[in-house]
């Protein structure tokens, strides 16, 4: 599933999901754009990662939820490598609480990285691949955006409304060869997912078919499928990588 020479930007690509997924378009043969917020160390470690597979890759500073940070990283690789090709909007945030207790400005936090940043960077990028007729949009939800959760509001909102966005926008560039997914991720074996109590972990379990929490490698692999040109006929789609899991 070669993508050869394409530029794929991954927005909170220094760690979790966002690395692996890097990783896994840089094997492919993509060069990579490694967008993160504070993390530098995180995100130089995953270019020389690259650069250790024969792959090219860049590390670019942006808050996505600030419009005009997001136009000065895109403009950066676009100077470097002519456009962007594939757009992975992995970027995101959980602040976690009961409605009744949720401050305005945490539900503003995550709505405006999750749902804003994707807009911002889809938007940004968008205007590349129209002129190449040729792109892959692909942005990492949550099965909690399908279904909801207790206290987490403010999460499943943004994320449902990246999904409703991702079908609205497949629909728009569908003519240019461009095609817009996402992907829901499960219960993944991730630094948050590692501070849960052992009673919890047990609970999630109890719900996944499987008996195990997903692998980074597990979503990384449908996003690669996704950006390949095996994936040329689907789009506006939602596919779960969530073993089954019923919340």
């Amino acid at each position: 599933m070669t993508i050869d020479g394409k530029v794929a930007l991954i927005t909170g690509g220094s760690r979790g999901i966002g690395r692996a997924i890097a990783l896994r378009l840089a094997r492919d043969g993509a060069k990579i754009a490694v967008n993160y917020k504070s993390n530098e160390e995180a995100a130089k470690w995953v270019v020389d990662a690259v650069a250790e597979m024969g792959g090219e890759a860049m590390a670019v500073a942006a808050d996505v939820a600030q419009s005009t940070e997001v136009e000065n990283m895109v403009n950066r690789v676009v100077d470097a490598w002519g456009g962007v090709d594939i757009l992975v909007n992995n970027a995101g945030i959980i602040h976690d609480g009961l409605l009744m207790r949720m401050p305005e400005e945490v539900w503003d936090e995550v709505i405006n990285t999750n749902l804003k940043g994707t807009y911002n960077c889809t938007k940004e990028v968008l205007r590349f691949m129209v002129r190449k007729r040729w792109g892959r949009v692909i942005n990492v939800v949550s099965v909690v955006g399908l279904e909801g959760n207790p206290g987490q509001s403010n999460y499943a909102a943004s994320k449902a409304g990246v999904v409703a966005f991702s079908r609205s926008i497949a629909k728009e560039v569908a003519s240019r060869n461009i095609t817009v997914n996402s992907v829901a991720p499960g219960y993944i074996a991730t630094e948050i997912v590692a501070d849960l109590s052992p009673e919890f972990k047990e609970l999630i379990f109890s719900r996944i078919p499987q008996n195990r929490f997903g692998t980074v490698d597990d979503v990384a692999n449908m996003v690669g499928y996704l950006a390949s040109e095996e994936a040329n006929y689907i789009t506006g789609e939602v596919i779960r990588v969530d073993g089954g899991i019923e919340l």
